[in-house]
C-alpha cells in the first residue's frame, strides 16, 4: 500500500498543493541562482536571454554547465525532503517504500539491469551505423564528466522520482481515492516537464510518446512494487549511461561523452520500441522476480481510507511482535 504511506504524516490536500508550488519554485528559480551567477560572471547573460542551452554550455564549458544545471535538482531535492519532514511530518522512508527499510538491492538490480541494456543498445547502434557517430573520447574532460555525472545525476533522477512518483503520487492518490488517477496525472506531468528539452525542438512532439510512456512505466513500477526503489535505479541508470556514452548538439546533455551523434535527428522506431516492447518486457521480468500479484487492484483499485489503513498497520505490527 504505497500511496497509503502518505497517511503516516499530515496529509491535508492544501499541504500538497503548497508543497508542489513551493518545491517547484525552489527548484526552478532559487536552484538556478548559482547557474545564473556563473553565467553573469562569465559575461553569458546574452546566452541566458536567448534561452539557448548550447550557448550557455559554450560560455561555461560543458562540464561546468552540467554541474550547475544538475545543482538545481540537488537544491530541489533538499527543499522537498525538508518540506516533507517539517510540513507533513513524514519520514523519507515512508515516502520511499512500504518495506521496513529501503531496499538497496532493488535499486542496484534495476540500475545494473537497465544500465547494461541501454548501454548495449547504444553500442549496437554505433556498430550498425558507424557513419552516424564520431569517437569523441578525451581522457581529461571525460574524467571530469564521469565524476560530475556519477555524483550528481543520481541526485537529479532521485529528485524527479521523489517529486513525481513519490510526493505527488501519494498526495493525488489520497485526494482522489483511486490509484489510476495519480498514475495518469504524474505520467502526463512527467512528460510535460520535458517539453522544453532540445530534443522536442528537433524531433517534434512525437517524442513526447517516449517521455510520457516512460512516466507510465515508472509509475507502474512504483505501484506494483509498493515502493520507489526500482524506479530510482532505472532512472539513474538511464540518464547516467546516456550522459557518459552519447552526446549530440541537440540533446539536453551536451557533454564530453565517449561518442557523439552527428546524424540528422529523425523520429523513428527507436522512440516506440522502448515504450511498447522493451518496457512491457521489463515489467514482465520484474513481476516474475518480485512475484507481483493483484495488478488490477494495485493499478486501478481504491486507496484504502486512513482508519482502515492504520488498523491494518497496527495488526501487522502486533503480528511482527509475536513472530
Amino acid at each position: 500500500m504505497y500511496i497509503e504511506q502518505g497517511y503516516k504524516g499530515f496529509h491535508e490536500f492544501w499541504r500538497y498543493i503548497l508543497g508542489f508550488f513551493s518545491v517547484f519554485v525552489v527548484w526552478q528559480f532559487i536552484g538556478s541562482i548559482p547557474l545564473f551567477a556563473a553565467l553573469f560572471l562569465n559575461s553569458g547573460m546574452s546566452a541566458v536571454a536567448s534561452g539557448d542551452l548550447g550557448a550557455m554550455s559554450q560560455v561555461l564549458g560543458s562540464n561546468t554547465f552540467l554541474f550547475f544545471m544538475l545543482l538545481t535538482f540537488a537544491i530541489g531535492l533538499l527543499a522537498l525532503v525538508l518540506y516533507v519532514k517539517f510540513v507533513h511530518g513524514q519520514s523519507l522512508k515512508s515516502l520511499t517504500t512500504t518495506r521496513k527499510k529501503i531496499d538497496w538491492g532493488r535499486i542496484g538490480f534495476s540500475f545494473l539491469l537497465w544500465g547494461a541494456i541501454s548501454g548495449l543498445f547504444m553500442l549496437i547502434d554505433v556498430y550498425l551505423s558507424p557513419d552516424d557517430y564520431v569517437f569523441n573520447f578525451k581522457l581529461k574532460p571525460f574524467m571530469v564528466l564521469f565524476i560530475i555525472a556519477v555524483l550528481m545525476i543520481p541526485v537529479q533522477t532521485s529528485f524527479e522520482e521523489y517529486f513525481m512518483r513519490g510526493y505527488l503520487m501519494q498526495g493525488l492518490g489520497i485526494a482522489s481515492k483511486r490509484k489510476w488517477v495519480p498514475l495518469v496525472i504524474t505520467s502526463l506531468l512527467f512528460g510535460s516537464l520535458h517539453l522544453f528539452n532540445p530534443e522536442v525542438d528537433k524531433l517534434g512532439y512525437g517524442v513526447m510518446v517516449f517521455y510520457i510512456g516512460t512516466g507510465f512505466f515508472l509509475g507502474i513500477l512504483t505501484l506494483m512494487d509498493e515502493g520507489l526503489e526500482l524506479a530510482l535505479g532505472f532512472h539513474a541508470a538511464n540518464n547516467l549511461i546516456a550522459a557518459l556514452l552519447l552526446t549530440a548538439d541537440w540533446t539536453a546533455f551536451q557533454v564530453d561523452s565517449v561518442y557523439k551523434d552527428i546524424s540528422e535527428p529523425v523520429l523513428g522506431w527507436d522512440i516506440l520500441v522502448p515504450v511498447f516492447v522493451v518496457f512491457p518486457l521489463l515489467l514482465l521480468l520484474f513481476s516474475k522476480k518480485y512475484k507481483w500479484t493483484q495488478w488490477n487492484e494495485k493499478l486501478f483499485g481504491r486507496v484504502v481510507p486512513k482508519d482502515e489503513f492504520m488498523t491494518l498497520e497496527e495488526g501487522e505490527s502486533e503480528l511482527a511482535k509475536h513472530s
